[in-house]
């Protein structure tokens, strides 16, 4: 069963920091949640730890202020960290303080916005498909 801890951002790099001394040897995944118009803050980062050695999982939420919408980065703990968080960045617009190349991974440099904000407009490709009738 995974645990679900909760950190105040102030806290949060040294709280892995510590997970990690403790034995969370594997960060598994880190991801953001958009809770546009359900929760306040808007953004949640969420990690997922593994323990090895002691067969345990772990889960930490961390609040992103919707002002600052910064986070430190975890990649000089765990460094498989550091595309997690690019993708982050680029798909949400969350900031990670200290990491080493904070760049867009997935969409063009010239790319305006951040597509998996809730908020974000989604367009609208005309697609025909085979010997459907023409729609105008």
């Amino acid at each position: 069963m995974t645990e679900v801890q909760h950190v105040d951002v102030k806290d949060y790099h040294q709280d892995i920091q510590t997970l990690f001394n403790e034995g969370y040897e594997m960060m598994v995944d880190l991801t953001a949640v958009d809770w546009f118009r359900k929760k306040e803050p808007r953004f949640e980062v969420v990690v997922n730890l593994l323990s090895l050695s002691k067969n345990k999982r772990k889960t930490i939420k961390v609040k992103v202020d919707d002002k600052t919408l910064t986070v430190p980065s975890i990649t000089d703990i765990y460094p498989g960290a550091n595309f997690y968080e690019r993708e982050v960045f680029d798909m949400f617009g969350i900031l990670f303080e200290n990491h080493p190349e904070l760049t867009r991974i997935l969409m063009p440099d010239d790319w305006i916005g951040y597509p998996l904000r809730k908020d974000y407009g989604s367009g609208r490709i005309p697609v025909q498909f085979k010997n459907a009738p023409k729609v105008d």
